[in-house]
């Protein structure tokens, strides 16, 4: 079974592209979620982030407070690669667990590893290849303020802490342009779905 990343920035519409495989058949690894459930249930890796950041990303039930942590963890590189040193090495543990058993299983013909740091974590270097989502910065910044949870400045901070479209593009086995509907996205995830089959 194929091994795909699944990459592009915040805002590109990227998760429209994985709800599109999973239906078609993929088996869906979402990094954001294996991190979140991470920080959620993993007590050493819950013990490594409060030794590495301190009390101040503790809530008031004194578990990791999840907004307290991404405003530290998403102020500057230091502080992202700080945070990214402690939890990727889990993620990238529990992706070659969970590729072994969906593999056993025989139940999907393709594993997507959904990750919007794939080139900057080095997890493009274990992938068969990476599919780009892109889109027009001002699209992407009407779907997140649309999506809310993120304010303007929050959004463009985290867009500066990632690796630029361009370099994400170049590297890219495929690209999928996001500028019109959801369904011109779809067709086009549709075609590079049935080559990699």
């Amino acid at each position: 079974m194929l091994k795909i990343g699944l990459t592009g920035g915040i805002g590109c519409g990227k998760s429209v592209v994985s709800a599109s495989f999973s239906e078609w058949g993929a088996y869906i690894f979402d990094a954001d979620e294996e991190a979140k459930k991470i920080l959620r249930e993993n007590e050493t890796a819950q013990s490594e982030i409060i030794a590495e950041f301190g009390t101040d990303v503790l809530g008031l039930d004194n578990k990791i407070d999840k907004k307290k942590l991404s405003r530290i963890a998403f102020q500057d590189e230091y502080h992202q690669l700080r945070i990214n040193t402690t939890i990727h090495p889990y993620i990238f543990r529990e992706i070659d667990a969970r590729f072994d058993k969906i593999t056993k299983k025989g139940n999907n013909n393709l594993f997507v590893l959904d990750a919007a740091l794939i080139y900057e974590s080095g997890a493009d270097t274990h992938m068969d290849y990476v599919i780009v989502v892109t889109s027009r910065m001002g699209l992407r910044t009407e779907r997140v303020m649309q999506r809310g949870g993120l304010t303007r400045e929050e959004f463009l901070q985290r867009v500066d802490l990632q690796w630029p479209e361009e370099d994400k593009i170049h590297l890219a086995d495929f690209v999928i342009q996001n500028n019109s509907t959801e369904d011109s996205v779809r067709q086009e995830a549709r075609l590079i779905f049935d080559k990699l089959l």
